[in-house]
C-alpha cells in the first residue's frame, strides 16, 4: 500500500506543479488562463503519467528535464498552445516575456511552431 500511495503522490505532485507553472505563465503574460483548456492539459498529463510504470513516474518526478518534457507534451497535446495563440505569438517577440521563468520557454516555443 505504501508504494502505491507514493506513486499516486508523484502523479499529484506533478499535476500540482504543472498547474502552478501554467498559472505563473499566464499571470506573467497578463492573460486569463483558458480554464477548460488548462484542465484538459492537466488531464492529459495525468493520463500520460498513469499509463507509465511506477518506476518511470518516479524517475520523472526526480528529474526536472523529464518533467518539462511531459509538461510541454501535455501543453501541446491538449491544444492549450492554440489558445491565445495570436496574442502570445506577438508577446514572444516583446520584452514582456523576459519576466517569465527560463523554464517557461518550453511553453513559449509551442507558440513559435
Amino acid at each position: 500500500m505504501g508504494a502505491s500511495h507514493s506513486h499516486a503522490d508523484a502523479v499529484q505532485s506533478l499535476r500540482d506543479e504543472f498547474r502552478r507553472h501554467l498559472n505563473v505563465f499566464y499571470a506573467r503574460l497578463k492573460l486569463a488562463p483558458p480554464y477548460h483548456s488548462v484542465e484538459k492539459a492537466i488531464t492529459h498529463l495525468t493520463t500520460a503519467l498513469q499509463g507509465m510504470a511506477p518506476e518511470e513516474r518516479e524517475r520523472i518526478a526526480a528529474d526536472p528535464a523529464l518533467q518539462w518534457e511531459q509538461y510541454r507534451r501535455a501543453f501541446v497535446d491538449s491544444g492549450l498552445h492554440r489558445k491565445h495563440r495570436g496574442i502570445i505569438a506577438r508577446l514572444v517577440r516583446s520584452p514582456l516575456t523576459a519576466d517569465l521563468p527560463a523554464e517557461h520557454k518550453h511553453f513559449l516555443d509551442a507558440f513559435k511552431s
